[in-house]
């Protein structure tokens, strides 16, 4: 999608990534297939172009220094952000903003002590790679955790939130430092997994979204960063819960496609080329985005019947328990009409 966008404003991309089906590959005008720790191979890649980004925030980072003096626009520095959950909460924590409780843990004993002082329940995260729901475990109980084998690798205890809904904050900064922000989604979740985003979002949420910004453009601030960038966050009754980070155009965000002025794609490859930042507003009252997870195509016929909807499957050659094959977003094209 950032491809497409891309070639919408005449450029023309390269992609680099390690599978031998790339969908990108499919609507770009290059595409290298590489290890991404292959140093070579990046350096080859990167004299080849003028900006470099990425999709994805669990590319390593030490390799990245093949890519020379090649731009790298969100930079190094919030992939390593990102890449760690503790690092991450201490980094939002250290900005002011306001995480879950949580702990690093190593080990049994740590867990437990963990869980003697933030409590139950709770859930057993790896610092690195999770997401969609992977490398996660509930722990609703002590025994749980006297029951269960702790995996070898670094993890974080969080203890559980209370909160009215889940919301995510998309913006988008400048080379010059200049940021712009789209309305906040609502976002509902099953298994761990992003399942509608709605905008504009309720009252629980629109209230703590000037907080949630302010916080969000000092992480952009912080680290530099250019491009978009996104922070999910949980409305609670003491205003908003930081969750995580993500260090780029986000599924969240989706909806901008067809509902915004300019999607956060073309923002985005707008950001690190260095051109205007075009408007992020609303272009209809209102849009909702649902993922196709699992689906095949031929079960989605039904929805290029809808005049409110807009299909987008991504290309993907197996439709797998768990997996994003696609999305449709359905827009309010009038007040008061869902």
């Amino acid at each position: 999608m950032m491809a497409m966008a891309a070639a919408q404003l005449g450029y023309r991309c390269h992609i680099f990534a390690p599978e031998e089906d790339s969908v990108a590959a499919e609507v770009s005008a290059q595409f290298t297939r590489a290890e991404f720790t292959d140093q070579a191979a990046l350096t080859a890649f990167a004299a080849q172009c003028e900006v470099v980004t990425y999709e994805f925030e669990n590319v390593p980072v030490a390799p990245l220094s093949a890519l020379g003096d090649t731009p790298l626009r969100a930079p190094a520095r919030a992939l390593e952000v990102a890449q760690d959950r503790l690092a991450e909460k201490d980094f939002v924590a250290g900005l002011g903003g306001t995480p879950a409780p949580y702990r690093a843990v190593e080990n049994e004993a740590e867990l437990l002590a963990a869980i003697d002082e933030i409590g139950v329940p709770g859930i057993l995260k790896t610092r690195r790679d999770g997401y969609d729901g992977k490398g996660q475990w509930r722990i609703r109980n002590r025994c749980d955790a006297d029951e269960m084998t702790v995996p070898p690798v670094p993890l974080i205890y969080e203890g559980f939130v209370t909160f009215e809904a889940e919301f995510s904050v998309i913006l988008v900064r400048a080379v010059d430092g200049k940021v712009k922000f789209w309305d906040s989604a609502q976002n509902d979740h099953s298994s761990g997994i992003l399942s509608r985003s709605t905008v504009p979002a309720g009252d629980a949420v629109a209230a703590q979204i000037p907080a949630a910004r302010h916080l969000a453009a000092r992480v952009a601030e912080a680290l530099g960063y250019v491009g978009v960038l996104t922070l999910e966050f949980f409305a609670t009754a003491d205003g908003p819960v930081f969750n995580e980070m993500a260090p780029r155009v986000h599924n969240s965000g989706h909806w901008t496609i067809e509902g915004a002025v300019t999607s956060q794609f073309e923002n985005h490859i707008r950001a690190i080329c260095n051109l205007p930042l075009g408007d992020c507003g609303l272009r209809v009252p209102g849009a909702t985005m649902d993922n196709l997870i699992g689906t095949a195509p031929e079960d989605c016929t039904a929805y290029l019947q809808d005049p409110s909807a807009h299909l987008h499957f991504y290309g993907k050659t197996e439709a797998r328990e768990g997996r994003k094959m696609g999305h449709v977003t359905r827009l309010t094209l009038q007040e008061g009409l869902a």
